[in-house]
């Protein structure tokens, strides 16, 4: 967590760089009438399915429903959690992991959700409370890495918190590298996202580029390589012309699939900060349009660099 590393980057940007794919909301159901009475009679199974959909709301309604009668289900409040961070809602995030992490305190994804939630509520926090709840955001990462330690998601968490927090609060540039070279062991796919998402950290957005330019070279349609290049560009303002090609070309292509890959939403959503960037703001509505139609609960500015 941070209260800001240094003065370009806020909390908003901490989030991206954070490996979240958190989700939806707290407790207190009211059924809104999207939920089908057959989703509510699956139970758990058509809640999973909704959330791995990202049809977050609707998700959460059923969450909600089943926790009403089980409110220790260390699933339930898992799932619960994370929709609560989706939507802002620190209060709820912390009461539902750590319910969780009471009840199962050697699962290291509640762990890292968990860590999230402290980030959360580091980020609205006053001045003066921000360093407590951020050390217990790290400490809460570092429980996580330390259950799980060949689980990338888990060191994704520490390296957004190493580039972002201020050495004060255990933050710092050398530590993130360390992630990182972790994270390219693990997965050298995620590795070159990793490196990418350091070096935009430490305001070298050439080198940050450059982590997709021999897979470009091999394979010019690869979608993940050309998201990158975009998502470079959106958030460091450089190459912009070419960020705007790659992410026009993903639009013609397959997005990967699985948890945490990048969707068109999201490619959509990135356009639209790069064309912002270049002044035009009509076309960037366009584009946040478009994602929020693909997607109705697409929360773009809670989406990680890895996305």
């Amino acid at each position: 967590m941070s209260n800001g590393r240094k003065d370009a980057y806020n909390m908003k940007t901490y989030y991206e760089l954070m490996k979240w794919q958190v989700l939806a909301l707290a407790i207190g159901f009211m059924p809104s009438g999207r939920v089908a009475a057959a989703e509510l009679s699956g139970g758990f199974s058509a809640a999973r399915q909704l959330y791995e959909e990202r049809r977050y709301a609707e998700a959460r309604e059923i969450f909600q429903r089943l926790a009403c009668d089980q409110p220790d289900n260390v699933e339930l409040n898992f799932y619960l959690g994370r929709l609560a961070l989706w939507f802002d809602d620190d209060k709820a995030a912390l009461s539902h992991l750590q319910k969780a992490a009471q009840i199962a305190p050697q699962e290291a994804r509640i762990h890292n959700a968990l860590g999230d939630a402290y980030g959360l509520v580091a980020q609205k926090a006053g001045l003066l409370a921000k360093l407590g709840w951020a050390r217990k955001c790290l400490a809460a990462y570092e429980a996580a890495v330390a259950l799980e330690p060949q689980k990338p998601a888990h060191r994704w968490s520490l390296l957004g918190y190493y580039c972002m927090a201020p050495r004060i609060a255990g933050g710092g540039s050398e530590k993130a590298l360390t992630q990182a070279e972790e994270i390219r062991r693990l997965d050298p796919v995620g590795g070159r996202i990793a490196f990418a998402t350091l070096y935009l950290c430490e305001r070298k957005p050439a080198a940050a580029f450059a982590q997709f330019d021999d897979v470009l070279r091999e394979n010019e349609n690869d979608f993940l390589a050309l998201y990158q290049i975009g998502r470079c560009a959106a958030l460091s303002g450089e190459q912009l012309e070419r960020g705007r090609a790659a992410l026009e070309r993903c639009l013609t292509l397959s997005p990967p699939r699985g948890d945490g890959m990048p969707t068109l939403a999201s490619t959509h959503h990135r356009l639209g900060n790069i064309l912002e960037k270049m002044g035009d703001r009509a076309g960037a509505q366009g584009h946040y349009a478009a994602a929020v139609k693909m997607l109705p609960d697409f929360r773009a500015e809670k989406e990680t660099l890895k996305n």
